[in-house]
């Protein structure tokens, strides 16, 4: 089980995500994605999912055309934690490759 980040941890890892916001109520954190097509916005699902899947963390997400927006937080931790960052950081790297708009 990964352990949630304390709020100094916190405070780093939000600062080096432009895009993210904290979750109201909840210790999460959340983005929507833009894209130019439905292919895109799947193909960047399907991209997230791989990755996802290899570390063993799956983000809360929906796709209505061409926006995704997701969630993280670590159900077991109770709480944000590093894998949450980490698919944070992964996911912005695959929207930058698919050319998303924040």
């Amino acid at each position: 089980m990964s352990m949630r980040l304390g709020d100094a941890q916190r405070a780093e890892a939000m600062a080096t995500l432009t895009h993210w916001r904290p979750v109201a109520g909840r210790d999460a954190i959340a983005r929507g994605f833009r894209f130019r097509t439905f292919n895109a916005a799947f193909g960047f699902m399907t991209r997230v999912a791989l990755a996802a899947e290899k570390m063993d963390h799956h983000p809360e997400w929906s796709n209505v055309y061409n926006r995704v927006e997701v969630t993280l937080t670590s159900h077991d931790a109770g709480g944000l934690t590093a894998r949450d960052i980490a698919l944070a950081r992964e996911m912005d790297a695959i929207a930058a490759e698919m050319g998303a708009k924040a």
